[in-house]
């Protein structure tokens, strides 16, 4: 998709930990999908392969959206930040891009009764995942 030249990686501020936000949003659609985290790696991977790939804090591992589910990710466009530390992506979502099955992951709304499902079911879970 794009060359990774290392100006593009340099611009990048990554925190302590050596990740970055990355905030995914719909290409078509505008709704914000998802929010993750990104090394140096997997940015370089995104970029030079068009597939989303982000790094799992809790698995520490490298981790190419869909790979399991099926839901992928295709990149339309990155944008960083004026401070350099966070990434917004536009992407065209196959599938859900929720682990819950979820259109989005941002799925809840406050009320004043709590927080209220407001999303949309995209798969099964179950299916998906075992």
């Amino acid at each position: 998709m794009i060359d990774t030249p290392a100006s593009l990686l340099e611009a990048v501020q990554f925190n302590a930990d050596g990740l970055v936000a990355a905030i995914v949003q719909d290409h078509e659609t505008d709704d914000v999908l998802m929010m993750a985290y990104m090394n140096k790696e997997t940015l370089a991977m995104t970029l030079e392969t068009g597939r989303m790939t982000y790094w799992s804090r809790s698995r520490q591992e490298v981790w190419v959206k869909g790979a399991t589910s099926g839901n992928t990710q295709a990149v339309r466009s990155v944008r960083l930040d004026c401070d350099g530390d966070a990434l917004l992506f536009r992407v065209m979502q196959e599938g859900g891009a929720c682990h819950t099955g979820h259109h989005s992951c941002f799925y809840r709304r406050a009320s004043n009764d709590g927080w209220q499902e407001v999303g949309e079911m995209a798969f099964d879970p179950d299916e998906a995942y075992g």
